[in-house]
């Protein structure tokens, strides 16, 4: 079955019914809509959905691989109170956290987090979230931010093109009664949970808990090499705590880490 809006309500949680959903099969980038929508004041909870995306895009430009028929491409418009920029790091962690208990709830299967935006199954990427946000120029403040995520929830016929096809991976192996709309509700249940929260850190430890990072040997890649670490912990502000094998330590606000993963550790439980 296709991503429909009246099916996704339909698994929502009664306190998330008023989510204003909208589906399409085929658009730019959800987050570019949803952004155009956000400037003309649109209230927060307004949801764009796709079933694919001619001009998806990951974090720093990355193309993100959104074709039909396959995969959930979602943005979510938030407007948080009295937010400073530095928060939106949290809305890309609890989309992380969240994107991994809808997992777990409709495909019994339990994937990690690679730090600090991408989910992945079997040492596969499967989901990917880069979150906008727009300052308020009186006040330095979060105007809106945008949530978006791209999931491959099922293998794209003839496979996944040849740059990707060795990392990126899907939720399902084969086609499931409704497994979009289930998969697409979970998340937001989830997600919206830990956003209401009043305490903001509650899915700090869920967030945790499923990182591929601690205790492992990572690279920090940087403009100017890569180098080598172990990744200690992940503070109240979702940064990664590292320390490097001179002895000194960092701690990582944004960047990318490569990690050697074994399949096992983002399998079936």
């Amino acid at each position: 079955m296709k991503l429909s809006a009246d099916r996704i309500k339909a698994y929502l949680k009664p306190e998330y019914s008023a989510l204003d959903l909208k589906a399409y099969a085929q658009v730019s980038s959800t987050n570019t809509l949803l952004r155009e929508a956000a400037l003309e004041g649109a209230p927060e909870g307004c949801v764009i959905l796709a079933e694919a995306q001619t001009a998806g895009r990951g974090r720093m430009s990355h193309r993100f691989y959104s074709p039909a028929d396959t995969g959930i491409y979602m943005s979510l418009l938030l407007r948080p109170a009295d937010w400073p920029a530095a928060e939106a790091v949290r809305i890309t962690t609890m989309a992380a956290a969240a994107a991994c208990e809808a997992v777990e709830e409709t495909a019994s299967r339990r994937p990690g987090i690679k730090w600090v935006n991408d989910i992945l199954l079997d040492g596969r990427k499967i989901a990917g979230i880069l979150t906008e946000g727009t300052l308020n120029p009186r006040n330095g403040r979060l105007d809106f931010a945008i949530l978006g995520i791209g999931i491959n929830v099922y293998p794209p016929e003839g496979g996944f093109p040849d740059e990707i096809k060795d990392i990126a991976g899907a939720v399902f192996d084969s086609r499931q009664k409704d497994g979009k709309n289930r998969l697409a509700a979970a998340f937001l249940n989830h997600f919206m949970g830990y956003y209401k929260a009043p305490d903001k850190s509650a899915y700090l430890e869920a967030y945790r808990s499923r990182s591929l990072a601690l205790g492992r040997r990572i690279k920090v890649l940087a403009h100017d090499g890569a180098k080598e670490a172990l990744a200690l912990d992940i503070d109240p502000d979702c940064h990664l705590l590292v320390r490097y094998d001179d002895g000194t330590t960092d701690c990582l606000s944004s960047g990318e880490i490569s990690i050697r993963l074994p399949s096992a550790d983002t399998d079936r439980p």
